[in-house]
């Protein structure tokens, strides 16, 4: 864990060492708050020297963007809210319809655009190799082009902990401090900080929507079909997503040990409840090659 720890800080470091104006993304997930415990650690007692960066697609938890705000002014970071919404009013996107429609995908361009407004030249993310294929072979210095666009046959070598954060004017890096952590780590680091963390991450009651197998927060925002059951149970998230594309796992898990435990236990993975990544077996590859998280 300490080995970890110090990596990460290590990364975060060399960001702000090397790039003129980093921001860190946050969705208020685990792994960004993990990301923001690190980042408060590698500058303390000084305050963390950047702000942080919310796509808001407007369908996410309630108790994620309450959690969201309250730690950012504990932290006393800057927070830069931009809405999907606005790229959809503006005509950028286009809203997707049935059953299965989600603005996972549609962050992309709010995401683009926010880049561009502000200048930054990093964006900091708490993506780990372990959760999907496509991460897995993203360096944790990650460059994309003038477009936002990642190729994967052009990356960079990263040897002995050398990081190349050199870029073309117009490009700009997505940095992984995370990326060779695994979900367990994170938990065993949660454990041990006593960081705190949304509740619907722990087994709550809560009305869903079984679709398909999986059980889907109950919203306004779901598109229902005659095929859908309305239930309720206790359920908790295992990853943190839209509640349109997040599906719950039946658990009784309350306490940090006993999450871990089951997670062990399970036989799906972790992003196995991310619905949108289930429309193809390359879908979150597709969405970073259009500058995706």
């Amino acid at each position: 864990m300490q080995t970890l720890e110090d990596e990460s800080i290590y990364i975060i470091r060399e960001v702000v060492a090397q790039f003129q104006k980093p921001v860190l993304l946050f969705s208020g997930g685990k792994d960004s708050i993990t990301l923001a415990r690190l980042a408060q650690k590698a500058f303390y007692p000084a305050k963390i020297p950047f702000p942080f960066l919310h796509i808001d697609t407007g369908h996410n938890f309630p108790e994620t963007i309450e959690f969201r705000d309250q730690l950012v002014e504990e932290l006393g970071v800057e927070l830069i809210v931009r809405y999907v919404q606005d790229s959809i009013d503006q005509n950028k996107v286009k809203e997707e319809t049935g059953k299965h429609a989600s603005r996972n995908a549609l962050q992309t361009v709010t995401l683009l655009d926010a880049i561009e407004e502000f200048g930054f030249d990093a964006c900091m993310g708490g993506a780990r190799r372990d959760e999907e294929k496509s991460r897995a072979k993203e360096r944790i210095f990650s460059v994309r082009d003038d477009f936002g666009q990642w190729d994967a046959k052009k990356q960079r070598p990263e040897l002995f902990n050398i990081f190349n954060g050199k870029i073309h004017f117009g490009e700009n890096v997505r940095a992984f401090p995370i990326s060779n952590w695994t979900e367990e780590d994170v938990w065993n680091y949660i454990n041990h900080e006593g960081i705190g963390l949304p509740t619907i991450y722990f087994a709550h009651t809560r009305k869903l929507v079984k679709r398909d197998g999986a059980f889907l927060a109950f919203s306004d925002y779901l598109n229902l079909v005659d095929t859908d059951e309305i239930v309720e149970t206790v359920v908790r998230f295992r990853t943190v997503g839209d509640m349109t594309c997040t599906a719950a796992f039946v658990s009784e898990a309350s306490a940090i040990e006993d999450i871990m435990y089951e997670n062990k236990s399970s036989k799906s993975s972790e992003r196995g409840a991310r619905i949108d990544d289930k429309r193809s077996e390359a879908a979150l590859e597709q969405r970073k090659k259009g500058g995706y998280f």
